[in-house]
Order: C-alpha cells, then structure tokens, then sequence
C-alpha cells in the first residue's frame, strides 16, 4: 500500500510541474513555403508535453476555415529536460507530411523547434501568441 500511495504522488508531483511549464501556451510558427503559418498550442499531455494545431493563416494572415489539420496533433513524448530544453519528442512536419524526432529550446518569447533525423536537424523559432 506503501508503495501505491508513493507511485501517485509521484505521478501527480510529474503531472503538476507539467502543467506549469513554460513552455505552455500558444506559438505561431515560421511561415511555409506558400507564406501561411499556424497557431499550435502546447500544454502537458500525460508528464510530457504535447503541441496540437489549433488554427492557419494564409499569406495574408487571414485565418483558413475549415483548416483540413486543425485539432491535429503536431508535437508529441516532449520531456522536459530543465533548463528551458526538451528531448524525446516527435514533430510532425506540415510541409513534408513526415514525422521526425524532436528536441526543442525555449528562450524568452521564442521557442526552437527542431524535427532531426540522425545528427541533421532542421527547425523553426516560433512566437508566443499567449
């Protein structure tokens, strides 16, 4: 029973530094190839952090009804690794439709996002909306 009551309050201390990270909130990212950008939003998802596409933006910036991945996942398994770092992860890529490993880096108002395969990496800074 000892061990039982230890194993939730681990698993609720986990949860509760979740759900403060930093790096919580809503990102717009680097424009694509065709000018148009997203909103993600990233907040806890199980102990890890997890990015879900929540609308896009045409060239213009003029928002995109009826987006075909909004409500997609787009991060996902990020471990907080401390210092503003996180490892562990995938990343789906809009462009390429192909899912990658994922690290990222938050600084300030700007959060690194990178999808890497082996030791090539390729990425993105996005933008605190919220």
């Amino acid at each position: 029973m000892k061990k039982l009551i230890f194993t939730a309050a681990i698993v609720v201390a986990g949860a509760g530094a979740a759900m403060a990270d930093p790096a919580a909130g809503t990102w717009k990212t680097e424009p694509g190839d065709t000018g148009g950008y997203l909103h993600v939003k990233v907040a806890p998802c199980g102990s890890n952090i997890c990015g879900t596409i929540t609308k896009a933006f045409d060239e213009t910036g003029a928002e995109v009804a009826n987006y075909e991945h909004a409500g997609k996942r787009m991060l996902w398994d990020m471990n907080a690794d401390g210092g503003g770092k996180y490892s562990g992860g995938q990343v789906w890529a809009a462009d390429s439709d192909k899912t990658y490993k994922s690290k990222m880096s938050l600084s300030g108002s700007t959060l690194t996002v990178k999808g890497c395969v082996a030791v090539i990496c390729r990425g993105q800074d996005w933008k605190r909306v919220n």
